[in-house]
């Protein structure tokens, strides 16, 4: 491809320049909605659906989708006041029903639900393919039932929401003639201050936006306003990611806030006082939440403190790790005090992965290796020196520290507050416990934590240990595949630069080792996510019970594995830090050590291995496909980033700079296209196979950079390129059960005929 001459920086900065754009020839299609654009999706999908669609697809779709809407699946719920609510989606509601019961009906193996709104009957009234995206509540009076929520509609499954107050006990949206909130289809969020206010960030009525296309403004909104004469309160740079504005209820603790949301991982975050904003004063790499009167703090790089009092003792300069999470009292940092209490400390193998506060005590969840260990911390208790133990991850001096013997090996295991506000019931220290793993079926349970002293019957914890914990099985999903006939290893590849990357690889338990099995590697490796052990109906029915021709003797069923390789947060923030901007490249060389390791292992082979992908884990799988060509027989690639150059200028590109650099700038642009898909595809290459996916409404990454990737490779005469767009779903790609079943068959579909065929 040839490129211009580096472009002049705007009037007003002479002394810039601005990096060449290579030539686009498909820039045509960044029309999304342009009749000549659609007309071609339109024959691409005809042309993949007709390679795709066949008896076999039918029954594969069938299969998923009748995991998706199993009614024997856990509903899950959240709790508010004495009701317990869940969205819910089946073959009879493939919308959804927005619904609540009691905790006693809950408990019954069938329980009844009260409908609160039907997602399928309001979308048919109003002509609008809803997809509901979640209720916020207006916190009652005390001893009043919960009865207003703000509803988020969106359209067409995209990022842009229309909020809607609602009426739980009549069952109705609140007219705006009577007064009612009903906000424009916009991206932003929307927070209760009080029965009267709401404050709100969106991007509605010429309210301004960032250039990431998110809200730039906080205002204050009464009943009976329109956004355009609501009070503004707050405002960031246009070239910052996001405004947010929340009200913090917690009766005792009422609290407002702003923030400031730089880019992914720089905030500020601004407390309002007598009618200003005070800054919570840390750097901008710093996460900060609050609880009742305590600030904690999660930094992502090491953070230099000066004069810091540490867990009680003297005062002195000192650097907190990143990764680690430390507790202050809000009012006294506030107030210029740096006293710190050292919750927990990250080691090489173990990193804390989010926390969660029932109303006396801190939950602690963390991965070592991948697999989950969670921890229970009681603030009322200092710790004395070596009462945690080995292991434990709280210094001396810190708070109590007791494990929730809850997390067997190689799974996922989170623990999350029920209702940490909850007073009237008691139920305010306990928590949820979700556990599931590649071939254990997602169980349900729920625990009460109490402090060393009390007892209570089924007690995990041993004795003269700090917290007691009970819990016991609530819900269990049903196995929707032969889950016993599989086994999970974990092994470790040594990428280029010699460090060890963890994967997990499941396949059936007299799995041969020869390169002749149909084998699909998944990644992501980005924005601190952390790709963890989970049970997949979908994925057990699809690829790993089907079974190849019987011709050579044996039929073989496909392998399943999951890389955990840098970008991601499975070590913490500098595991993640490794593949950021100009150090991309490691994630790739990872994911590429990976497939080598189960090519030398004998698990596949090159003609044998597949690779899919979504999102940044669309760039991934980009990646693999243009710089690791003779790794590949397939590749399946969704939603993707795939034009690094002018990603910036579309959907919401603009708020990814901080993760993968800036292409406007020249010094950058020299290192972002070398992981940039779409300009390093070559003539005279061979390709795997490649199929495409992504959705017309996806306002996050949209769907221009998959269509641009797909016709330039179609044609530069690369064979076996396919192509498919939905036109609902927003970034998932599906706004119901039954897109989701098609999308994920379309996939596993194209990479069984590339792989076992």
């Amino acid at each position: 491809m040839t490129t211009t001459a580096a472009e002049q920086s705007p009037a007003g900065d002479p002394g810039k320049t601005t990096a060449p754009e290579p030539v686009d020839e498909n820039i045509w299609l960044e029309d999304i909605h342009g009749e000549e654009q659609l007309a071609w999706v339109r024959e691409q999908n005809a042309r993949t659906e007709e390679l795709l669609d066949d008896e076999d697809f039918a029954g594969l779709e069938a299969g998923i989708l009748e995991v998706l809407d199993s009614t024997d699946r856990i509903a899950m719920v959240t709790k508010r006041g004495s009701h317990y609510y869940n969205f819910w989606r089946d073959k009879q509601n493939p919308k959804g029903l927005w619904r609540r019961t009691s905790w006693e009906s809950y408990l019954r193996d069938d329980p009844e639900w009260d409908v609160l709104l039907d997602i399928d009957a309001l979308a048919a009234a109003e002509d609008e393919e809803w997809v509901f995206h979640g209720a916020s509540f207006l916190r009652p009076a005390e001893g009043q039932p919960y009865r207003l929520a703000m509803v988020s509609l969106s359209p067409d499954g995209g990022d842009a929401n229309r909020y809607r107050e609602f009426d739980i006990e009549q069952r109705r949206f609140v007219d705006p003639a009577e007064g009612g909130f009903d906000l424009p289809v916009a991206k932003g969020n929307v927070s209760w201050l009080d029965a009267d206010t709401l404050l709100v960030a969106s991007t509605a009525e010429g309210l301004p936006k960032t250039t990431s296309s998110y809200a730039r403004t906080g205002v204050r909104l009464s009943r009976g306003q329109r956004l355009a004469q609501a009070e503004r309160l707050f405002e960031i740079a246009e070239e910052h990611m996001m405004a947010l504005v929340a009200h913090d209820s917690t009766p005792g603790f009422e609290r407002t806030f702003a923030v400031d949301w730089i880019d992914f991982f720089n905030q500020r975050t601004y407390l309002r006082r007598d009618g200003a904003w005070l800054e919570i004063e840390v750097p901008t790499d710093v996460n900060i939440s609050t609880h009742r009167q305590w600030l904690l703090f999660r930094p992502r790089q090491d953070w230099a403190v000066a004069g810091a009092t540490v867990d009680g003792g003297e005062t002195a300069d000192t650097v907190f790790p990143a990764g680690c999470l430390l507790a202050a009292d809000l009012e006294d940092y506030l107030g210029g005090a740096r006293s710190f209490t050292v919750l927990f400390t990250p080691d090489e193998r173990t990193s804390l992965q989010s926390w969660s506060w029932t109303r006396d005590f801190l939950v602690l969840n963390l991965l070592s290796d991948v697999s989950s260990q969670i921890l229970v911390l009681d603030p009322a208790r200092p710790t004395a020196a070596g009462d945690a133990g080995e292991g434990a991850g709280s210094a001396p001096g810190g708070w109590a520290v007791a494990p929730l013997d809850a997390c067997p090996p190689l799974h996922d295991v989170n623990a999350y507050a029920v209702d940490d506000e909850d007073e009237s019931e008691d139920a305010g220290n306990d928590f949820w416990l979700v556990a599931t793993g590649f071939t254990t079926p997602t169980t349900l349970m729920r625990g009460t934590l109490t402090a060393a002293g009390s007892t209570a019957e089924g007690s995990t914890a041993e004795a003269g240990t700090a917290v007691v914990s009970t819990h016991a099985v609530v819900k269990s999903s049903p196995s929707f595949f032969n889950d016993a006939d599989y086994e999970v290893q974990q092994h470790f590849a040594v990428s280029a630069d010699g460090t060890k990357v963890p994967y997990f690889q499941i396949a059936s338990k007299d799995l041969v080792l020869d390169g002749g099995n149909p084998t699909q590697l998944s990644g992501y490796g980005g924005f601190e996510v952390s790709r963890t052990p989970a049970y997949s109906g979908a994925i057990g029915r699809s690829w790993l019970e089907r079974r190849t021709a019987a011709a050579s003797g044996t039929a073989r069923g496909g392998v399943y594995v999951v890389a955990n390789i840098r970008g991601g947060g499975e070590y913490g923030p500098a595991w993640h830090r490794a593949a950021l901007q100009e150090k991309r490249h490691r994630a790739y060389e990872d994911f590429a050590a990976v497939a080598q390791d189960l090519i030398s292992r004998g698990v596949t082979s090159r003609e044998r291995l597949g690779c899919v992908g979504g999102s940044n884990g669309g760039l991934l799988v980009g990646n693999m496909l243009t710089r690791y060509p003779e790794l590949f027989a397939a590749v399946s690639c969704g939603v993707p980033l795939l034009d690094m150059r002018r990603y910036t200028k579309l959907s919401a590109g603009y708020s990814w700079i901080a993760e993968y650099g800036d292409p406007d700038v020249p010094e950058q642009w020299e290192f972002i296209r070398t992981f940039s898909p779409y300009h390093l595809l070559h003539d005279g290459v061979e390709y795997p196979e490649t199929f495409i996916w992504t959705s017309t409404s996806d306002d996050r990454v949209g769907p221009v950079q998959a269509r641009k990737m797909a016709a330039r490779m179609q044609a530069m005469g690369i064979p076996n390129v396919w192509f498919h767009e939905t036109l609902e779903g927003g970034h998932a790609g599906a706004s119901d059960n039954r897109q989701a079943a098609a999308l994920q068959a379309r996939s596993q579909q194209f990479l069984w005929r590339a792989l076992a065929d």
